[in-house]
């Protein structure tokens, strides 16, 4: 593995252990054994490594979020889609949980989210057109829009969501379980358009995979 990809792990495991904002390039150096002057000759500064994070981060969820072109979606498809949108916001929890923070500290990574947002946004868009026509829900292309929109909000503020009602200030306390309970709330925003046809077949998948949370009662 390259001195480069070493650099972009470590970080990435400091940055999700303690936060972007608590991790300095000198903390990478010395958690990888490595001097500043070696770190710094692969990246310039700490939001160069931060920029290339996202970009990493980007690539993955775009591929995550692909619609197949040669069948329709199934049951399945749909489930995946959302356990591997959550893996994905596990693995690079920092983003979103810094988002607001890092989009202030580098203009060229908030030009890249804004683009990054708007692919993704027509992306689920396709997933949901992609369901329709599979007969699993019923949505008109305005609905759709919105639907899109209302999962994408759902999805990259559920880590704050967590921290702010749930826990206290300790941020190591939220777990990929609890992170996974954003998987029951893109289910409810859905339900209200799934087709009698698929309803019992979805509620049931859903069930298996992402149950109630018990804080909601």
């Amino acid at each position: 593995m390259s001195t480069k990809q070493r650099i972009l792990d470590a970080a990435l495991v400091l940055f999700n252990e303690q936060g972007e904002r608590s991790v300095t390039t000198n903390h990478i150096a010395a958690h990888l054994n490595i001097s500043p002057g070696n770190l710094y000759y692969h990246f310039k500064n700490k939001q160069a490594i931060i920029f290339d994070l996202f970009v990493a981060y980007e690539e993955m969820v775009l591929q995550n979020l692909q619609v197949p072109e040669d069948r329709e979606l199934t049951v399945l498809d749909k489930v995946n889609y959302l356990k591997d949108t959550f893996t994905g916001l596990w693995q690079c929890r920092f983003i979103h949980r810094d988002m607001e923070h890092l989009l202030q500290a580098d203009e060229a990574l908030h030009a890249r989210y804004r683009d990054f947002f708007r692919t993704c946004l027509q992306q689920v868009g396709k997933i949901y057109r992609g369901l329709r026509d599979a007969g699993m829900i019923a949505i008109s292309d305005d609905e759709v829009d919105s639907l899109a929109l209302n999962t994408w909000i759902v999805v990259t503020s559920w880590f704050s969501f967590l921290r702010c009602n749930l826990l206290t200030d300790n941020q190591n306390e939220i777990s990929q379980e609890m992170l996974w309970g954003g998987i029951y709330q893109v289910f409810t925003l859905e339900r209200p358009y799934l087709t009698d046809e698929f309803r019992d077949k979805v509620i049931e998948l859903q069930t298996q995979v992402s149950p109630k949370p018990a804080w909601l009662g």
